[in-house]
């Protein structure tokens, strides 16, 4: 087996620990859905679409909580060779650099290393994730108003991890 597939089976190279549903719960349900559409290989665009009878926040909720543990598997690979030396930048090839900006210590876009920047992503998108008044785990809990506004800014980040 190559070095390289190797870390992708290194339990102790994930990044961050993936975030579970609770057995018996609606939405450990729609996760065991969704990994059975993808792993079945269909069609992606036949897999992620809404299940008759389901919530679509909370469908969207198991996706992207799936997508941010698959980022952190991946990343978790590659992360000894994206280093301050080897990516000073947060970068999406020549053409694009991605700035850092929250709500606390980075209030204006700031331009980090890509490591940095990758913390301060995981870090964010787990308070996001974690947080019970945008991602309600208990049923009959309504998502906020502002659910989808949150996920879109959620995965268009993780999208740059793929594209560094």
């Amino acid at each position: 087996m190559s070095h390289a597939l190797k870390q992708v089976f290194n339990k102790d190279k994930t990044f961050r620990p993936k975030r579970k549903f609770e057995p018996g719960t609606q939405r450990f349900e729609l996760h065991k859905k969704a990994q059975a559409s993808l792993n079945a290989g269909l069609d992606l665009k036949v897999a992620v679409q809404l299940p008759p009878g389901e919530e679509q926040n909370d469908w969207v909720a198991v996706h992207v909580v799936d997508f941010f543990n698959r980022i952190n598997l991946i990343y978790g690979t590659i992360s000894d060779y994206c280093t301050e030396q080897s990516c000073p930048v947060m970068s999406g090839g020549p053409r694009y650099e991605y700035r850092w900006q929250d709500e606390h210590k980075y209030r204006k876009p700031t331009a980090l290393s890509a490591p940095q920047y990758m913390n301060l992503l995981m870090d964010w998108i787990e308070v996001q994730i974690n947080n019970e008044d945008i991602f309600p785990t208990n049923v009959g809990t309504p998502f906020p108003r502002n659910f989808l506004p949150v996920v879109k800014k959620i995965l268009s980040r993780l999208f740059r991890v793929f594209v560094h």
